[in-house]
């Protein structure tokens, strides 16, 4: 790190600590020329996640939106916010591992039907029932039918 006093290009780290909820990492540094000492900041540097939406629009991937969707299909369900949570961390944490720039919501509605579907089965049928968009009863009972017959 170059000293913005003295312009010299070594310096030691005396102390750090996170900052942000652990986004970043605040350092203390001092020169090793001069002496003198300053503060960085460290960051990771992430490129945004892109969801091609079913009409082919594109947004930035927004977790909080992911969450509030299995929020609802969990609704009165005994599952708690924990849970909620660690399916959300699960999905997004899958989702990265992929290392791609573009995502379609149809692959992360796939993902996060599968991990619904290990937790509980009411909620995965919530869930299923707006990202399908079943338009009528019968495709509801088919799914139904393809849990039923999974469990087997």
């Amino acid at each position: 790190m170059k000293c913005p006093y003295c312009g010299y290009v070594t310096s030691k780290v005396l102390n750090s600590r996170p900052v942000n909820e652990d986004d970043s990492i605040k350092r203390r540094r001092q020169c090793e020329k001069c002496n003198k000492r300053f503060t960085t900041y460290e960051k990771i540097e992430t490129m945004p996640l892109i969801v091609i939406k079913k009409n082919r629009t594109r947004e930035v991937f927004d977790r909080n939106k992911l969450f509030k969707g299995i929020l609802r299909a969990c609704n009165k369900r005994n599952i708690s916010i924990e849970e909620i949570t660690d399916i959300v961390d699960a999905i997004e944490t899958q989702i990265l591992n992929y290392e791609i720039k573009e995502i379609s919501a149809t692959q992360i509605g796939e993902i996060a039907m599968n991990h619904l579907k290990e937790i509980d089965e009411v909620s995965y049928i919530r869930f299923a029932s707006v990202y399908k968009q079943f338009m009528c009863i019968d495709e509801f009972i088919t799914e139904l039918e393809n849990i039923k017959r999974l469990k087997k």
